[in-house]
């Protein structure tokens, strides 16, 4: 996927050298080869140089790709009515995951004031100290009265709660293991540096680890094209078990573009699902512009409904973004909407958002919402995975 790509300012090509050299470090340290994943992991999330640890703008028009909560308030007034049930039944809190602008949060609690939900606090999961301040100027322009609700963690939870956990837009971006299936054999893509400098793809014979986790994705590899090209996340289990540990009593919802894991595997996808985004344009090489650009990829449903169930959660919806809006008061939010905008300016913003938000070709049908509820046994549950 060819695509023409903005330059980059001298500052941030200055920015982006300075973490390409502590991964060239990396590369160097593991014998020339450096896992994807880890790559990845340095390109997002390494202390003050990475993606999400720096200070760009990376949510709404002046970034790299806009979110449902960037494109204004519907997506949070009807997720705020399907999470008012359950705040009202545990009595208890939110915790974000990724809160990003801080757009959603503002959102939430000024619909869930509405509707007389409010959580007990709302907790948002940050460890960039830039995000923590874009998220905290967020809420006191939005909703100054309601700002008392807010905290700031830089880990999970280390005490049992209740209510509900959120993450929209958040397990793309966990890193993934990319792996080959070739004629002669199954590979693990790796990252090198060329003769210039340059970053470039190496591939490996795979560790019994990606085996097994392609084996678990795929079952029988043999009908499947060669070269066949995709990713695993094995640390998605790890990662949900960690996140949601504390959580006694409550729903967790995810948001995000996937598909189940037949979709997902299917033979015709043999180029796998990673993507890039740099100011709204979105292409496939992650190994330019580290630190300036978002690397995603796709989200497995169905390994995320076995993390839930892994640790004592059952399933209770999967739905599309469109079907979801829909059953939580889209009809009643547009409504409302429509007859207090200001003008005719206003009303054609907010159908413009409604259709990215649901229309098949836009958010409606690539987003899928997940929701995962306690089950009444979750204490024993989670105690036993930990043994384990």
């Amino acid at each position: 996927m060819r695509v023409a790509l903005p330059e980059a300012s001298p500052e941030e090509r200055a920015h982006s050298e300075r973490l390409a050299a502590l991964i060239r470090q990396e590369i160097e340290a593991a014998g020339g080869a450096l896992d994807f994943a880890r790559y990845m992991e340095l390109a997002l999330y390494a202390p003050g140089l990475g993606y999400y640890s720096a200070g760009a703008t990376k949510f709404g028009a002046a970034g790299d790709f806009v979110t449902a909560p960037e494109l204004g308030f519907v997506f949070a007034r009807c997720l705020a009515r399907a999470l008012a049930p359950t705040l009202r039944e545990t009595q208890g809190g939110i915790l974000e995951l990724g809160p990003g602008s801080g757009a959603l949060a503002a959102e939430l609690l000024l619909e869930l004031d509405r509707l007389d939900a409010l959580p007990s606090r709302y907790r948002l999961l940050e460890t960039s100290a830039d995000l923590r301040e874009r998220q905290r100027a967020t809420l006191l322009r939005r909703c100054p009265h309601l700002h008392k609700f807010a905290e700031w963690l830089d880990a999970p939870p280390a005490a049992p709660w209740r209510g509900a956990l959120i993450a929209n837009e958040v397990i793309d971006a966990l890193p993934a293991r990319l792996f080959a299936l070739r004629e002669n054999g199954l590979f693990a893509r790796s990252v090198g540096v060329g003769a210039h400098g340059e970053f470039v793809w190496r591939e490996r014979a795979a560790d019994a680890a990606l085996t097994n986790a392609v084996t678990q994705a795929f079952g029988e590899t043999a009908s499947l094209p060669q070269p066949y090209l995709s990713e695993v996340r094995p640390l998605l289990a790890p990662w949900f078990a960690e996140v949601s540990r504390q959580l006694k009593q409550g729903t967790a919802l995810f948001i995000d573009y996937g598909y189940s894991r037949a979709e997902y595997y299917a033979p015709s996808r043999r180029a796998g699902t990673l993507r890039c985004h740099y100011r709204h344009r979105a292409h496939d090489n992650p190994l330019i512009l580290p630190g300036l650009q978002d690397i995603t990829a796709h989200v497995d449903f169905d390994a995320l409904v076995a993390a839930g169930n892994a640790t004592g959660f059952t399933q209770s919806v999967q739905s599309s973004q469109a079907e979801f809006l829909i059953a939580h008061g889209l009809d009643e939010v547009f409504a409302a909407a429509h007859a207090q905008a200001a003008d005719e300016t206003t009303r054609y913003r907010l159908a413009q958002e409604i259709k990215r938000l649901t229309l098949p070709g836009q958010m409606g049908e690539a987003f899928r919402v997940m929701e995962l509820r306690t089950l009444s046994g979750r204490q024993e549950v989670v105690r036993t995975s930990a043994r384990e």
